[in-house]
């Protein structure tokens, strides 16, 4: 499914890869058939297969092929869909910046100021390829365009995916799009972060909490009001897209039987289902804990009580010290009863600028007392203390099971008055637009090839045709030849040889 042409410049690059794969796989065939026995020319083979290519080889040293160029090509929607941009027009015709004010904020950054611009990435491999790019930092940003015609959820999936490229690093901010509810009042002019929105979708980050989010809003059938439902969390490590500095290709599938799936660079991160994966649950509890029910006054919650029958036994001494003096122990011999431990340094003098009225009479420091340093001991001898064998300290009832133990009380349960049951949550709010309205602390984020469709194959050709050949050009420019055509064709390179030799060699290569 994944096949992407190459224009290559020169013809050269050409015959010497299909010479270096035949040449390959005939040695391979020479090593089985001598295993077996049997004789294979190679010789004979390589001029019937290249004779013009190779003639003349041995009279100049080789020189190294030319690095393949990927020409870009701006990708074209073939089938159905409802939004396409790629801005390789150059121009932001179709997008609405928004002309609203934030809320309750500061007045000087209340605004939606944030600069955009349709530019080349930095470092492109493909010039030509254009995209959307926040150009400022710590600024509100706002844009959005109206689809070719609104989204209903009914009974075809929702395929939504982006390129995101991180240019010059992120520290706080996000790259999410939002999907803005068809409603009567829907205005562009005035896209602001309190426009209803049907699903918020893509990455956001700030300091080492990495985010992808997956956002709908759900409406409740009894109350009409809405809330935000949040997919769990991807077991993934994010990390890595946030800081290659690469572009990476973000995917939402969401079906009508309530499975999503969340995709980046076309491998499944994460999935679910929106009546078991989401927070807060779509649908409410059957029952609750009464709120008007409240714990008797007699409900005995103690699993174990003290023995009201037990007694203290007679022998039973409170009073026991916990530690006596060890009777047993002997002073050591050598102990030096008259030296003390510490004696006034010898060799202290008293400062200059001591004053005796002020400061008081001038004493020697501390110093230990030499005398001690060979001693067992100085000073008068006291008995070790250890611990009592007959102390039990104070006397209390031992415990037992509570005869009268009810259990931790709860409330009784009740029916919701607040449930309902909603089996489709897949039917969100039908939109009519897409958004981007973002604050970010890092600038030169670029965003591309916006696409939403109802058809997972169409939406996998938008996407091969444009992140696809990013890939490849990235791909290419990595050095070496082999790298170059493994990278270029991912894990399917053989298509790419298919396109690059000419068919009746290959042909003439797999008949062997």
């Amino acid at each position: 499914m994944f096949h992407i042409v190459y224009k290559l410049e020169m013809m050269e690059l050409k015959w010497r890869v299909c010479m270096l794969l035949l040449a390959l796989s005939w040695s391979l065939a020479l090593v089985q058939a001598q295993d077996e026995g049997d004789d294979i020319d190679v010789e004979d083979d390589l001029e019937e297969v290249g004779e013009e290519s190779v003639e003349g080889e041995e009279e100049k040293p080789p020189s190294p092929p030319p690095v393949p160029k990927v020409t870009y090509k701006a990708p074209e929607p073939m089938g159905d869909h409802y939004f396409a941009e790629s801005f390789d027009r150059g121009t932001l015709d179709g997008w609405v910046l928004s002309k609203a004010k934030k809320e309750d904020i500061d007045e000087e950054i209340a605004k939606y100021d944030g600069k955009w611009e349709v530019e080349d990435m930095k470092d492109t491999k493909l010039p030509g390829d254009m995209g959307l790019v926040l150009k400022s930092r710590a600024k509100h940003h706002a844009i959005s365009a109206q689809l070719l015609r609104p989204f209903v959820f009914d009974t075809k999936p929702l395929i939504v995916q982006y390129e995101v490229n991180f240019q010059t690093g992120i520290d706080c901010g996000g790259a999410y799009v939002k999907l803005l509810s068809q409603t009567p009042d829907l205005d562009l002019d005035v896209f602001v972060d309190k426009t209803p929105y049907s699903i918020m979708f893509g990455p956001d980050k700030c300091g080492e909490d990495y985010k992808l989010h997956f956002i709908f809003r759900h409406k409740n059938p009894k109350t009409g009001q809405f809330e935000e439902k949040h997919a769990k969390k991807a077991d993934a490590d994010l990390r890595t897209y946030y800081t290659d500095k690469k572009t990476h290709l973000y995917t939402l599938v969401l079906n009508p039987d309530n499975s999503f799936e969340i995709l980046v660079d076309q491998t499944v991160i994460n999935s679910g289902n929106l009546l078991t994966d989401v927070t807060p649950p779509v649908n409410p509890p059957a029952e609750i804990e009464d709120p008007d029910d409240q714990k008797p006054e007699d409900w005995d919650e103690r699993p174990k009580i003290q023995d009201p029958d037990a007694v203290k036994p007679d022998d039973w001494d409170e009073d026991a010290a916990a530690k006596i003096a060890d009777e047993d122990a002997v002073k050591p011999d050598g102990w030096l009863d008259d030296e003390l431990e510490y004696t006034s340094d010898p060799d202290a003098i008293k400062p200059e600028d001591w004053d005796e009225e002020m400061d008081g009479e001038w004493e020697a420091p501390q110093v230990p007392n030499p005398k001690c340093e060979t001693a067992p001991g100085c000073g008068s001898w006291e008995r070790p203390m250890i611990d009592n064998p007959n102390y039990k300290g104070k006397w209390k009832s031992p415990m037992i099971d509570n005869p009268n133990y009810q259990g931790v009380w709860k409330p009784r349960r009740v029916p919701n008055p607040d449930f309902f049951e909603d089996l489709h949550p897949f039917r969100i709010q039908p939109f009519s637009a897409v958004g981007l309205e973002l604050w970010s602390m890092s600038s030169d984020i670029f965003f591309d090839n916006f696409f939403i469709s109802s058809d997972r194959s169409v939406a996998d050709r938008w996407a091969n045709d444009g992140w696809g050949l990013k890939k490849a050009a990235e791909g290419a420019a990595e050095p070496g030849l082999v790298n170059q055509m493994m990278t270029a064709a991912e894990e399917r390179p053989w298509l790419w040889v298919v396109s690059s030799c000419p068919s009746s060699h290959l042909a003439s290569a797999l008949a062997r």
